[in-house]
């Protein structure tokens, strides 16, 4: 099990925050409630991995990660049709592989394929989307006399679906300086965490989130213009609760904050054609998940 932790680590931290270090599945609901807004969105998540060991210390990783979303818009809106992109659903099929480098360090890769659409025919080429990592992993929390357990992670991440496509870097430093508290400093999730118990845990959390998806047979906008994706990238910071049943099952409750927000409709060279009014302040996310 101890050196199944970086594959995990690598593979199952989605690209913005997207995943907790070590789930074998997760199912999780979000929610940005419309509020003074003209439109609000909500996600269902559900997604599972599994470790293939080729050899001490190699092993594969496959998984798949799926989501439906909802649009819900006020019917005000006259731009375009709001019911063409009220609906998307994201696969991702995870393929990852990761290895020791050295008694130091250990690199992980990952490639996802999959498709990021409305669906509301078969699915075509313009529906696929491609996501890889690459991760250097240096892991101090396993060391027995390590006062203060550390982990480093380095690399850089691309993903087409995830609500900001284009290469970032990838970035993660957790320390454990006290018994009751950690951090994890990086991108794209930073958090303070104070261990209430060994069953529950509070964290101060901020996160990039979001998603990109085709639209099928496009959508007319002010009757001259033609936009063929949509667009959603949040930048979020709040409470995290988590509370566990038993060794491996735990629940957990986000309550955050929309500090940055940006929700559009693109062409098909990735060029503005409308900006969505999202100005949502609330952000809240729960779930449940399963871990070694």
């Amino acid at each position: 099990m101890k050196d199944k932790f970086p594959l995990f680590l690598l593979l199952l931290y989605g690209v913005f925050s997207y995943g907790q270090l070590s789930d074998l599945a997760r199912i999780e609901y979000t929610l940005l409630p419309k509020g003074t807004t003209n439109v609000d969105y909500s996600r269902i998540r559900a997604l599972f991995s599994y470790p293939i060991k080729i050899k001490e210390g190699n092993y594969l990783l496959f998984g798949l990660d799926y989501s439906n979303i909802d649009l819900s818009f006020d019917p005000s809106i006259d731009a375009f049709d709001t019911e063409v992109i009220q609906n998307f659903q994201l696969l991702d099929i995870n393929l990852g592989y990761t290895f020791k480098l050295n008694q130091d360090w250990r690199v992980g890769a990952r490639f996802t394929p999959g498709f990021s659409s409305n669906l509301v025919k078969n699915i075509s080429l313009e529906d696929v989307v491609y996501s890889a990592d690459l991760v250097f992993i240096k892991d101090r929390t396993k060391n027995t006399g390590t006062k203060k357990p550390s982990r480093l992670i380095l690399g850089i991440s691309y993903s087409e679906n995830r609500g900001f496509p284009y290469p970032i870097p990838f970035v993660s430093y957790y320390r454990k300086f006290h018994p009751k508290w950690s951090y994890n400093l990086g991108i794209p999730r930073t958090n303070l965490q104070f261990h209430i118990s060994r069953k529950s845990r509070l964290k101060l959390t901020a996160e990039l989130d979001g998603f990109t998806a085709n639209i099928q047979e496009a959508l007319l906008v002010n009757g001259t213009e033609s936009a063929e994706k949509v667009n959603l990238s949040l930048v979020v910071a709040g409470m995290r609760y988590e509370f566990k049943f038993g060794r491996n099952l735990e629940l957990f409750c986000t309550l955050a904050n929309v500090f940055f927000s940006n929700a559009e409709l693109l062409d098909a060279k990735n060029r503005r054609v409308i900006g969505i009014d999202k100005n949502s302040t609330a952000y809240l996310r729960t779930g449940l998940r399963f871990k070694i």
